[in-house]
């Protein structure tokens, strides 16, 4: 759903610019709540602290996933927007900030998404995505029994909701700075149809990864803190929590996220580099949507289209296996490095405004 320059108006891909600039910085100062950083930190907070080194990781599976087209109807793909996944996996400030730098990176290097329609892609693909998601899931874990499953059922739906509302969100925008006229009725209707259906690749994805990370690390998935029923005892015919039990040791080693990391990481990079070579070649809904209805019309030439890894290929390489591969490979490298190094960035300022020496001695 990346939005090509020449589809919104100046002044509306102007006003959401500042709209996605603002997003931004307030998910930066979520962000760091999300992260924690104090040795004083609750639970929550350590877990926080936890997932802190994997905020980069999931940018870069968001953008190695992102390369897997998959065929939804009759000259139609999809493929993952990835909001619902960051906000379960990392938090909904951190997933805003996650899918902003995936988009960033597509934009400047890959020439996806229209550098003028910056603004536009990371307010539908990053802000409505994630806030929708985030919400949606909320819900459902509140009235769902309190279960690992119930995590995992929770993300499918909330990813499900999250394609078509982004959809329905572009053709809002457009409706206020389209550049061609065309019934915005049959538009919407042809977004939300389409994207209905990726929503429905995008919810088994979400699922499936978060099912797989609950899995192994559950106390690594934001969404999953705070699952654990406490057990009940029942006393003089009534059920009341049980005493808690004394917290059990835990090898530092068994609590480091490394081996999740190295899977992720290599997991990311066999995708990108190898099973993109076999995605759908189909134009994706908006693509279909836009031909179909005329909003291409005045769409423009990408500014960064003579970029030497536009359209995931690498310039001067012939063999398309090994340029496609090789363009994958270092969108996902890329995309780690800048991802790590903001969150790192996010987590050092947390920690330096809540450690003692920050604080006036008259405090």
């Amino acid at each position: 759903m990346h939005v090509p320059d020449g589809f919104i108006n100046a002044p509306v891909s102007a006003v959401a610019g500042v709209v996605a600039a603002g997003a931004v910085a307030v998910s930066l100062r979520g962000a760091r709540r999300e992260q924690g950083g104090t040795s004083r930190a609750s639970e929550a907070e350590r877990g926080g602290e936890r997932t802190a080194p994997l905020a980069g990781l999931v940018a870069a599976f968001i953008f190695a996933v992102q390369m897997l087209n998959f065929p939804v109807a009759a000259g139609t793909s999809g493929h993952l927007l990835g909001g619902a996944l960051a906000a379960i996996l990392v938090g909904p400030y951190t997933g805003v900030l996650c899918v902003s730098v995936v988009l960033l990176m597509q934009g400047i290097l890959f020439a996806d998404g229209g550098l003028t329609a910056l603004g536009v892609n990371i307010s539908i693909m990053a802000v409505v995505t994630t806030v929708v998601a985030y919400a949606v899931f909320r819900g459902l874990v509140k009235v769902l029994p309190r279960k690992r499953r119930s995590v995992t059922v929770s993300a499918f739906v909330a990813a499900l909701v999250s394609v078509p509302a982004a959809a329905a969100a572009f053709t809002f925008v457009y409706a206020i700075g389209g550049t061609t006229d065309v019934p915005l009725g049959s538009v919407l209707t042809a977004m939300v149809g389409v994207h209905t259906l990726i929503g429905i690749g995008e919810a088994a994805i979400t699922a499936a990864t978060v099912g797989a990370v609950i899995a192994v690390r559950p106390d690594l998935v934001h969404g999953a803190r705070g699952m654990t029923a406490p057990l009940k005892l029942r006393v003089n015919g009534e059920l009341v929590d049980a005493p808690a039990a004394g917290p059990t040791p835990v090898p530092v080693a068994a609590r480091s996220p490394r081996k999740l990391i190295l899977a992720g990481l290599g997991t990311s990079l066999l995708l990108a580099g190898v099973v993109s070579f076999y995605a759908s070649a189909d134009p994706d809904g908006l693509e279909k949507v836009a031909a179909d209805k005329g909003i291409d019309a005045k769409a423009e030439d990408h500014a960064a289209a003579d970029s030497p890894l536009a359209d995931y290929g690498v310039q001067g390489l012939t063999d398309a296996r090994l340029s496609g591969g090789l363009a994958g490979v270092i969108g996902v490298g890329v995309t780690v490095v800048a991802g790590t190094g903001i969150f790192w960035a996010v987590r050092r300022r947390r920690v330096e405004a809540t450690s003692p020496s920050s604080v006036p001695e008259n405090a």
